[in-house]
């Protein structure tokens, strides 16, 4: 396209300077007819010419003249034409340069760029290029890489702002999360040892989370191991806070009477703190409470005070449930209203003429502690001496009655008897020793439904449970 140029220049050139020798030739033949003569020096006379010469000579440069004018007029029509015809090849080279170049604008600017500006203003500055050249200087594929890395580094830099808003934004909630993880902690009653170790531990959970560069390792940084080891020393301390010796450990419905070391074994192999959190540390205070059961549900009524026992409760009719874990029996009675006793003695003298005399005696009681229960007592004496007379002579006995205890004890307690300690010694032949003869003889002499009333400690806080299924419960001994 250069070389072409070249020729056409040339052509011009060329052209040119015949139209300027042409206009100079015409220049001369009209200078030459119109110049007057110029005075000098007086020339001999010139010889006389005909005007048919001078005609032919004027016709003569006439034609000169016109012929030139016409190799003037066509050798500029020529030229007009040629440089017609090379401006509008230039033009659609110019044309074709600027389509291909735009052509790679758009090859290059694709996808994320098919819409930027800098596609927008390229494709302008194309299309205002004067000539080829301009047009071919333009780097499109440099001017594209160059726009993409701007465009990676503004998405890198608007991803880092993106990332450091959200890690920021992570930091916040994580620091919250863990305020209000420690808050019920501050709020605990606990020495103030224990209150600094605790806000020591805060602080550096928080500081943790500000000095954290990435996502992984805030959500890395968890509490529940610092908090699970405070809330154990908050534990321990309200157990050793309690004045009893023991204490009531509670964990949803169950609750369970310990010593304090036993207390601080089981919080100590608690390893979830949500586990934890669900413990909670009472008092121990017992309360006397009165219960009259058949003796089949009192350990067939064999319970001594001091006795440790468990209550049971049947609570849906066949199935069985906990509801005092420990209990200490108080005292236990055996519910008698009324004692029958019969007792008879006979007495016998012999004498014989060889005065052999003997005399014998006994004596029977019977007991009856209950309507179907009755005990028999005997006792019989034999003297025997020989005289020389014999006689005999037997005389014999028996009575019967029913004695109201509940007389007894109020004509005892009103100090309406005689020998109080008498009668005292004789019912303690009754009640227990009973138990202690059924024990004793492996007999059972009192029906499983002999009513029994024991008094029995439980925490107050058991206390409307067995109240609830008072008729139902059944008191089982701890022999551990």
């Amino acid at each position: 396209m250069i070389y072409n140029r070249s020729v056409v220049s040339a052509v011009a050139e060329d052209i040119e300077e015949k139209i300027r020798r042409l206009r100079e030739l015409g220049r001369i033949v009209t200078e030459t007819e119109e110049q007057p003569p110029t005075p000098g020096p007086p020339k001999p006379p010139r010889r006389r010419v005909s005007r048919i010469g001078t005609f032919r000579e004027r016709e003569r440069r006439k034609r000169i003249i016109i012929g030139a004018l016409v190799l003037t007029i066509i050798i500029v029509g020529a030229v007009i034409s040629i440089y017609t015809y090379m401006e509008s090849k230039a033009a659609r080279e110019l044309e074709n340069a600027k389509r291909a170049k735009i052509a790679e604008v758009n090859k290059c600017f694709t996808g994320e760029l098919a819409n930027d500006t800098t596609k927008v203003q390229l494709i302008n500055k194309i299309l205002a290029a004067k000539n080829v050249e301009e047009v071919m200087s333009i780097n499109v594929k440099a001017i594209c890489e160059k726009r993409k890395q701007e465009l990676e580094e503004a998405k890198r830099r608007a991803e880092e702002l993106k990332r450091l808003k959200e890690l920021q934004a992570l930091k916040n909630q994580t620091k919250e999360n863990i305020k209000m993880a420690f808050e019920p902690l501050l709020q605990a009653q606990v020495p103030d040892e224990l209150k600094a170790e605790i806000i020591s531990t805060l602080n550096s959970l928080l500081a943790q989370v500000d000095a954290a560069k990435t996502k992984d390792e805030v959500l890395a940084i968890s509490p529940d191991e610092y908090l699970l080891n405070l809330w154990k020393k908050v534990y321990y301390y309200r157990i050793d806070s309690i004045p009893t010796r023991d204490v009531i450990l509670k964990k949803g419905k169950e609750s369970k009477i310990c010593s304090k070391d036993e207390a601080k074994e089981i919080i100590g192999k608690v390893t979830n703190l949500a586990d934890l959190l669900q413990y909670s540390v009472e008092k121990v205070e017992f309360v006397q409470i009165a219960l009259v059961l058949p003796r089949d549900s009192v350990v067939g009524g064999f319970l001594q005070p001091g006795d440790k026992v468990t209550i049971y409760a049947k609570s849906n009719g066949t199935k069985f449930e906990e509801i005092v874990p420990e209990g200490r029996v108080d005292l236990v009675l055996v519910a008698v209203s009324k004692i029958n006793v019969y007792e008879s003695e006979s007495k016998s003298t012999s004498v014989s003429s060889s005065s052999s005399t003997t005399s014998q005696q006994s004596s029977t009681t019977n007991y009856s502690p209950g309507a179907e229960t009755s005990y028999q007592t005997s006792q019989t004496s034999q003297v025997q001496s020989s005289t020389t007379q014999s006689s005999s002579e037997t005389i014999s006995a028996s009575y019967s009655y029913t004695v109201d205890l509940a007389e007894i004890l109020k004509a005892i307690a009103a100090g309406k008897v005689s020998d109080p300690q008498k009668i005292r010694e004789e019912l303690e032949k009754y009640g227990w020793k009973v138990l202690d003869l059924e024990k004793n003889t492996n007999l059972m002499a009192l029906p499983e439904t002999t009513k029994v009333l024991v008094i029995v400690e439980v925490p107050k806080d058991f206390v409307p449970k067995v109240l609830t299924y008072k008729s139902s419960v059944v008191l089982a001994r701890a022999t551990g």
